[in-house]
């Protein structure tokens, strides 16, 4: 329940929502694992409406993330299916931002993704962390309360409003998996 599992607490919610069960300890890859097709609505572009889907929760540090990818994503056009959902210090709790082919934006996971699939060509799902002032700026920690801030368990409020937003985040990425992720960034960006 930290900030900094943010994006894991997400593709809790979507493998709960789709049924997918509990997942697995792989140990080859170091990740907990799980398999399932995502139901998509009418505009899915796949003809039956179901698309098959692997969920890969690394059991190493956020920093060591692609390592789980290396022997899985192992092409270019692999990587163009790869989504990775991270927490982002850089948008306001709640805040959700769809992107594809960007650079790490300092996150450390993410670089560790990049290295691993060798290319930034994949989707990237931000998640907002970060507290805000009364007109919404974000309040980011400096200093030494940036690593504190970020391994800390959220407050109860924001826990809540984290609950939320996994939810609404768990419906982007059925969007994105089932329609697209163009589709998917018009509607929750």
């Amino acid at each position: 329940m930290t900030r900094h599992n943010a994006g894991r607490m997400v593709v809790l919610e979507l493998a709960r929502k789709e049924g997918m069960g509990e997942l697995v300890f792989d140990k080859k890859i170091n990740a907990l694992v799980g398999k399932g097709k995502i139901v998509g609505p009418a505009f899915a572009k796949a003809s039956t409406g179901k698309e098959k889907v692997q969920i890969i929760l690394p059991e190493t540090f956020m920093n060591k993330s692609g390592n789980a990818l290396k022997n899985i994503i192992t092409s270019v056009k692999k990587a163009e299916n790869l989504i990775v959902v991270h927490d982002d210090i850089d948008l306001p709790l709640g805040k959700i931002k769809i992107s594809f082919g960007k650079n790490s934006g300092g996150h450390k996971g993410v670089e560790s993704v990049i290295k691993a699939v060798k290319t930034i060509n994949f989707t990237r799902v931000r998640i907002g962390i970060s507290a805000t002032n009364a007109k919404g700026v974000v309040k980011k920690p400096s200093g030494d309360k940036f690593l504190d801030y970020i391994v800390g368990k959220f407050k109860p409020a924001e826990l809540a409003e984290m609950k939320k937003t996994a939810k609404k985040s768990a419906e982007a990425l059925s969007m994105i998996v089932t329609g697209g992720a163009e589709k998917a960034m018009g509607e929750f960006n």
